[in-house]
């Protein structure tokens, strides 16, 4: 079961690094599809930053559960709370993003 938090862990990581680096903006669902209109209200490079780092927030935290649960008797629990935190972050973070106008020029 802990192989799956790695793997999720890993892609997650590396699509996260991509965004935030490379300021992969075209990767962000929704904002790829947006009209030129649109895409004028939002601060590129802010967005990318938030996304990133959300992405890599969130990855961190699978790896960590995939850790823990190889080497703990409990890795069912682990894995779990991963998973929930996971969701938590990533939903919290676009909530956060949406509401307090973080990326809004």
């Amino acid at each position: 079961m802990w192989i799956g938090n790695f793997v999720g862990g890993a892609i997650i990581l590396f699509f996260g690094l991509i965004v935030r680096i490379f300021k992969a903006s075209n990767l962000i669902a929704g904002y790829n599809t947006a009209s030129a209109e649109e895409m004028c209200k939002y601060d590129e490079e802010k967005l990318t930053k938030y996304v990133g780092n959300m992405l890599i927030i969130s990855s961190i935290i699978l790896l960590i559960g995939g850790f823990l649960s190889a080497f703990t008797n409990v890795s069912d629990y682990i894995i779990g709370i991963s998973w929930v935190l996971f969701v938590l972050v990533i939903l919290g973070g676009v909530v956060e993003m949406n509401i307090g106008d973080r990326v809004k020029k």
